[in-house]
């Protein structure tokens, strides 16, 4: 036996054959050429036809998984269309006086480098993207045929070894698939009924491979890196998308072992679904409400598929980090009444715009600063550029007509912080009045914790809003003063640590001194081996990904 130790992307036992993917030679020959203006109308005759074939494989994703997941491809195809993109490979042509698949390569190249030295983890995952949509223009361009276009044509290392809808495996049986990398069109393509689960040599856990993994069900592990033999290719092996452990050739202990398991997970998993509509409740009668935590209005649809008593946290940034433009007060309120639509009665907090740190967006204006975690950000913004607060404000409250909404704010380090942005939403109210337009004039306010000054003040606090949720992310963050963004200091910032505990703790109990409710949306939230803490400590809500709420309702109804 054979053990390999990579990292966890998606959750899940599989065991089976081994199946290794050929990587497919993308190599691509320079050549000069006679005529730049051809050979760049050759490139944009196959730009197009590439984004023709993403909008099918999106429109494949959107009928399978739903409008969220198939996102992934909207932004594959802006890629494609981004004038940048277009004017290097364009100008290297031009330029060069080189063939159209030499440019493309070579600008995939340049702009896969400019992704992976990027601070943010999320961006450096963005080199994959790149590489992925440049090697289908590259693909047309040499006459290869892509398997999601209407035409027929295929495309890629799993297309080309037959895993792909409507491919052939090897002796009609499913495999465990090993592979170098995989690209998000090609996860996207993959056949379930014939992939047990993935493990490639490289990749992250942010990035869209590993999202669509988790989306399809499917366990996976990245990042073993020389631990990929070609040789492994029909041999039995397990991998635990769990822990990241891979074992190629395991003893019968080991498949003993995880057979037992992965018939518990589905028996869990079965427990799970009857779970749906329960309250979640100990069995002593202590009730938690448990709502979800989205990014976008598409996913309210998965708040609802896994039986969520709300949204607890909206992050409204989103709308403003995927526009080259200020969101207006129209686009803003058609998002957050759709959401509310969606949810009825149920409530939905969306929390206004958490910019800055390690979410830019060019159009703010915002400048460099040595150190933006502890910068210009957030609730800061907010009240200094009124005008910029005050439209989103509008939004929110027309929204709150049409469903449960409250505002929540982030970053608060002080009381004088939540009057001043009560005072700007007390303008807009004024404002929504005198132009006869609806809102809800009870509309509550909350904030989050997320700052020791904002736990320090927890009293003063609640005297002023109607709840709390403390974002234990930027808790741990600032209790512990440890960059989450720095990998290298992972073993410092614990989440578990007394310190944090301690201060949630403290949160909690000046909420209930005022009379108002406390809970959780941040990671720590899903993580149950603290859920019997936070019952302890009295928790009144919990915020989680939507895939986590069922989980966590076990837990708590046997508690």
């Amino acid at each position: 036996m054979r053990t390999i130790q990579g990292v966890s992307v998606s959750a899940g036992i599989a065991i089976g054959t081994v199946r290794v993917l050929a990587a497919v030679d993308y190599a691509v020959e320079r050549r000069v050429i006679d005529d730049p203006q051809a050979e760049m109308d050759r490139f944009r005759a196959a730009r197009d036809t590439a984004v023709a074939q993403l909008k099918q494989l999106r429109d494949n994703v959107a009928a399978e998984f739903g409008e969220n997941k198939a996102e992934l491809f909207d932004a594959h195809r802006l890629m494609l269309q981004d004038p940048d993109y277009a004017e290097c490979v364009e100008g290297l042509i031009a330029q060069d006086k080189v063939n159209a698949e030499f440019a493309v390569k070579s600008v995939a190249e340049q702009f896969a480098a400019m992704f992976a030295a990027m601070d943010s983890s999320t961006m450096q995952a963005r080199a994959a993207d790149v590489k992925d949509v440049s090697r289908r223009v590259m693909n047309v361009l040499q006459g290869k045929r892509d398997s999601t276009a209407q035409d027929g044509s295929v495309q890629g290392d799993a297309v080309q070894n037959g895993i792909v809808q409507n491919g052939t495996a090897q002796n009609g049986e499913s495999h465990i698939i090993f592979a170098e990398d995989l690209a998000p069109s090609e996860t996207a393509q993959l056949d379930r009924a014939k992939v047990l689960g993935l493990v490639t040599a490289k990749g992250s856990a942010n990035s869209h491979t590993a999202i669509l993994a988790r989306t399809m069900g499917l366990p996976a592990i990245t990042g073993i890196g020389d631990a990929f033999d070609p040789a492994d290719d029909g041999h039995v092996a397990v991998i635990d998308g769990t822990s990241g452990a891979v074992f190629v050739d395991p003893d019968e202990a080991t498949l003993t072992e995880y057979r037992r398991r992965k018939a518990e997970a589905e028996e869990h998993l079965s427990l799970l679904r009857k779970l749906k509509g329960k309250p979640t409740e100990t069995k002593s009668g202590q009730r938690v409400h448990l709502y979800a935590n989205i990014s976008r209005p598409s996913d309210a649809a998965a708040v609802l598929a896994n039986d969520a008593e709300g949204i607890g946290l909206f992050r409204s940034e989103f709308l403003y980090l995927e526009r080259e433009d200020w969101p207006t007060e129209e686009f803003q309120f058609d998002a957050y009444g759709q959401v509310a639509q969606e949810m009825g009665d149920r409530p939905v907090i969306i929390r206004t715009f958490d910019i800055g740190a390690d979410k830019q967006v060019d159009y703010f204006n915002l400048g460099h600063e040595d150190n933006p975690a502890l910068g210009y950000r957030a609730i800061r913004i907010c009240l200094t550029r009124p005008e910029i607060f005050k439209v989103q404000l509008r939004a929110l409250l027309r929204a709150s007509a049409y469903g449960n909404i409250a505002i929540m704010l982030p970053m608060i380090t002080s009381v004088q912080e939540v009057r001043d942005a009560k005072r700007i939403l007390e303008e807009a109210k004024s404002e929504l009045r005198g132009e006869r337009i609806d809102f809800n004039e009870s509309i509550q306010i909350g904030v989050m914790i997320e700052t020791p000054a904002s736990v320090i003040m927890a009293d003063e606090l609640a005297a002023e809003v109607d709840f709390f949720s403390i974002g234990t992310n930027d808790l741990t963050q600032y209790t512990l003063a440890c960059d989450r963004q720095n990998p290298s200091l992972e073993r410092f910032a614990d989440p578990h640590s007394p310190a944090v505990l301690r201060m949630i703790q403290m949160t909690i109990e000046a909420a209930h001194r005022h009379g108002i409710w406390c809970g959780i949306c941040g990671e720590l939230g899903a993580d149950l081996s603290l859920t019997d803490t936070f019952l302890r400590l009295g928790i009144d809500e919990l915020s989680v990904s939507p895939t986590s709420v069922l989980p966590l309702r076990n837990v708590i109804r046997n508690h």
